[in-house]
């Protein structure tokens, strides 16, 4: 009979292996208000049932199984919020993510469970965007985007440039938060046509409709303005393939003025010794979703590099995805 090898600590599996368990407490603390709740001050478990409307048991149940992943304070038997709760679960003045943990739990937590089906056929599952589901499936990635769009404008320096190209994104939350920071900046948000009244109405909401253009183009087909010292490429590259984003990232080259600075923003798998597990979950997350593809930061740098761009620079961002740095060649 074999023994295990000594000092082998099984906690690693198990963490992993539970953690549908802790997903599905923070959903439903969330869901219930728990965190809403103690926004008013800490409480005990009975206050805190009395609070989110809940049975004794269950908030006891939610409020250990948060401050266990240091998402509560627990102290002489009272729970508080933790710095992250307060700014983003718990309505203070930060991004309320909790629109995204509601996309969590009724749309991609039940593609999960298709994922054995999905490894094997390394197709999607299919998606039912029947009664409010659509809404909730928008409202969801829109949050996690605001979210991205906020760790980038704080861990990357967007203050020297005067003109700023957000081509083929999604949400307009990335070149508002730019357009916060570079103060004396003018920014060109180019999309193709579903997303740009979402985009519109963000820049107007911001006060940046005077600094600002929307412009509807093919991302593929279509014609770009030039001239721009910072271009940002985010959440573009997963959603096309290898060819597709070659034609994109050179496109954005000759949109750039000599010297000009790239922003790249995506996730990607890597080569070092321990995998950002964020990267890897969603490369899982977006096959099972759509069958769209977290790229080898390799394979995207190579891109970069016949294209006119020197990669300088990749950066994490907390929470979010990374962003590869480059200079116009």
């Amino acid at each position: 009979m074999s023994h295990p090898s000594p000092g082998a600590d099984p906690s690693s599996i198990l963490g992993v292996a539970t953690g549908y368990m802790a997903a599905k407490q923070l959903f439903a603390a969330s869901e219930a208000g728990v965190f809403a709740a103690l926004a008013d001050g800490p409480a005990t478990a009975a206050e805190l049932a009395g609070r989110a409307g809940l049975p004794e048991r269950t908030a006891r149940i939610l409020a250990d199984t948060m401050s266990g992943f240091g998402l509560l304070k627990r102290e002489n038997g009272r729970y508080a919020n933790s710095p992250a709760t307060a700014a983003y679960l718990a309505g203070d003045e930060g991004i309320d993510l909790r629109p995204f943990l509601a996309f969590l739990d009724a749309i991609s937590y039940p593609h999960w469970l298709g994922f054995a089906a999905t490894t094997a056929s390394a197709e999607p599952q299919p998606l039912d965007f029947s009664g409010d589901r659509m809404q909730t499936f928008m409202t969801g990635v829109m949050t996690y985007n605001s979210l991205h769009a906020r760790m980038l404008a704080e861990n990357f320096d967007f203050t020297p440039f005067s003109r700023i190209l957000d081509f083929g994104g999604l949400s307009g939350a990335f070149l508002v938060e730019a357009l916060r920071t570079a103060e004396k900046a003018h920014g060109t948000f180019v999309a193709p046509g579903d997303f740009l009244e979402f985009t519109r109405k963000a820049l107007e909401d911001a006060g940046l409709a005077d600094r600002s253009d929307v412009i509807e183009s093919d991302p593929l087909t279509g014609e770009l303005p030039d001239g721009f010292d910072c271009v940002l490429l985010e959440h573009v590259v997963h959603r096309f393939d290898a060819d597709q984003n070659k034609i994109l990232i050179e496109k954005a080259r000759r949109a750039a003025a000599p010297g000009a600075t790239l922003v790249l923003l995506d996730f990607f798998l890597d080569d070092d010794p321990e995998q950002r597990a964020i990267d890897a979950l969603h490369a899982g997350e977006y096959l099972v979703i759509d069958g769209t593809i977290v790229y080898p930061e390799d394979e995207v740098r190579g891109w970069l590099s016949a294209t006119g761009w020197e990669p300088v620079e990749t950066r994490a961002l907390p929470g979010s995805p990374r962003i590869i740095i480059a200079e116009a060649k």
